[in-house]
């Protein structure tokens, strides 16, 4: 028996945060989504025993947190056997294209600059839903 996809929002701009949410909520994926504002608060539940239990997870990653990089999260996520399954979507400012290149590197599924165009976000999110609606737990031990 396969646990709902969680979806993990790293974001410490609580208005971007709303408008994700929103989009997410629009493109009709009603998906529980759990919000961090910083890095280390969000890698304490990443590596916590509650995820470790519950199973399968999207990540919507900001690089530009108040107290680390986002790419160093990527980096652990990915390096982690648990979590390197978990998809990863960065969206953030950068557009520098050597700092997309390098999450692409370190394992992330889709990068999205910010502002981001809510009307392309929809749709992606969309297809994102069929995804999650189909991806199954990976076997924890």
């Amino acid at each position: 028996m396969s646990n709902p996809v969680k979806i993990v929002m790293v974001e410490d701009d609580h208005g971007h945060a709303r408008l994700i949410e929103k989009n997410i909520r629009r493109a009709n994926i009603s998906n529980d989504i759990v919000h961090f504002d910083d890095g280390g608060t969000a890698l304490d539940y990443l590596f916590s025993e509650e995820v470790r239990m519950n199973g399968p997870m999207l990540i919507l990653l900001d690089l530009n947190l108040p107290d680390m990089s986002g790419t160093d999260i990527l980096a652990r996520v990915k390096g982690d056997e648990r979590l390197r399954r978990a998809p990863v979507v960065v969206l953030t400012t950068t557009d520098d294209k050597v700092e997309i290149q390098r999450c692409y590197d370190l394992g992330c599924n889709v990068y999205i600059t910010k502002p981001v165009d809510y009307e392309s976000f929809a749709g992606a999110i969309r297809q994102l839903g069929l995804f999650l609606s189909v991806m199954q737990a990976p076997d924890i031990d």
